[in-house]
């Protein structure tokens, strides 16, 4: 199975690809670590946005879209043009999307820790958290 994990910060999508199978994961390599929506405000950005991930996804044959919960209320809240983000992210066609709460994030890490070096994996730190979010989805259901 292949996961497309999206941590939402401000008006960019932090991505990351993550093949699973057999309890193995894998990173493979993806055109874009960050998909930045200039003017999210504008409808066109919005729609520009929603065509560029559906390319990525369509492209690299991606079965899931999981997207890190973000908080609605409070000092850390998401801010508007996250939410425009993640409802573009649920519309589009061909993949089945998902928010992933933070308390399975964190329950599922807790049983399943991962300890990898970003860097090996060829990843950047501002994606850690698509990573984690990508791991957390893969392990989710497992005891």
């Amino acid at each position: 199975m292949r996961v497309c994990a999206v941590d939402l910060k401000g008006n960019e999508a932090n991505l990351v690809l993550l093949d699973s199978e057999n309890d193995l994961f894998s990173v493979p390599d993806c055109r874009a670590k960050k998909i930045n929506v200039p003017s999210p405000e504008l409808q066109e950005s919005i729609q520009h946005f929603h065509r560029t991930m559906g390319k990525l996804i369509e492209d690299y044959q991606v079965d899931k879209l999981v997207i890190r919960e973000r908080q609605t209320k409070g000092k850390f809240a998401g801010s508007s043009a996250g939410f425009k983000m993640e409802a573009a992210l649920q519309l589009i066609d061909g993949v089945e999307a998902e928010v992933l709460p933070n308390n399975i994030m964190k329950q599922t890490l807790k049983r399943h820790p991962i300890d990898v070096n970003l860097k090996e994996l060829g990843l950047k730190q501002f994606q850690e958290h698509a990573f984690l979010t990508a791991c957390a989805y893969c392990n989710q259901d497992k005891k």
